[in-house]
């Protein structure tokens, strides 16, 4: 089996205090995707920085407190590459990959947007980009022999069973519509070629969500949003055997206000 578990830390200094060690010593996964470590390398504990029985790449942002992402491997990986050749947000912190044994895996943390916003615009250009590199990753990978995941915090819910109070955030970045027919193109087996793995496992399922606000009642009332995915070419979707949301026990319990996402493929 292949175990690969996903998810935003919203601050791994932070995380760390809050129970993301404990958890970290007890998860079954052979790779871990992080995303808004938000720290640089220097700054992390010795125990989130490079804990045993893990290989760990970093990749921080160039602006302090922002963003950041991260790959924990069990086994080491044969390559690793920082960003996807774009000369704005390769030093943002954004995307790391890494070759293991016949299968890259990435963490992407897409940015979020603000409707009207500069961050907006940002994250267009940031889709604009990173589509085409999806496309050249698999083709790449499929001349190689190879399979790829893409984990993270895709800030996108594709359809309306991905977020419990879809109608009124129809004008809210996040759920655009433009944002959601860019998802579908990653999915497009003609372009993208790739496959929402958890999706495909829960057909009919509303989420599992994987994002609640920490504001209101949104956990406790379970008013989430799906936008962490683990997209996988179609050879290592069909392999995929179990896909679940770590949801924590109760509200005081989380260390973030993401859950992890783990999918589990036959090898």
């Amino acid at each position: 089996m292949l175990t690969v578990t996903s998810v935003n830390v919203n601050g791994l200094r932070a995380a760390a205090r809050k129970g993301f060690v404990p958890w970290l010593a007890e998860t079954a996964a052979d790779v871990l995707c992080l995303q808004e470590v938000r720290a640089e390398t220097a700054q992390l504990p010795d125990e989130v920085r490079e804990p045993a029985g893990w290989h760990t790449v970093h990749a921080p942002a160039a602006a302090k407190g922002r963003a950041g992402v991260s790959l924990f491997t069990r086994r080491e990986p044969e390559r690793v590459q920082v960003g996807f050749g774009s000369a704005e947000f390769d030093g943002s912190g954004r995307y790391v990959e890494a070759d293991l044994p016949g299968v890259t895996v990435a963490s992407l943390y897409l940015p979020s947007g603000e409707v009207g916003t500069e961050r907006q615009d940002e994250k267009e250009r940031f889709l604009a980009e990173f589509l085409p590199y999806l496309v050249d990753l698999r083709k790449r990978a499929a001349a190689d022999g190879r399979e790829v995941v893409v984990c993270g915090d895709w800030n996108i819910a594709h359809q309306e069973a991905d977020l419990k109070n879809w109608k009124a955030n129809q004008k809210k970045s996040g759920f655009l519509p433009e944002e959601r027919a860019w998802l579908t193109e990653v999915l497009d087996e003609h372009h993208g070629g790739y496959v929402d793995v958890v999706r495909t496992l829960h057909p009919d399922t509303a989420g599992p969500y994987s994002w609640w606000s920490y504001r209101g009642r949104a956990f406790d009332n379970d008013a989430g949003w799906r936008i962490d995915y683990a997209m996988a070419t179609p050879g290592l979707a069909a392999r995929a055997v179990k896909a679940y949301v770590e949801r924590a026990a109760s509200h005081d319990q989380r260390w973030s206000d993401h859950a992890p996402v783990t999918v589990v493929f036959e090898r």
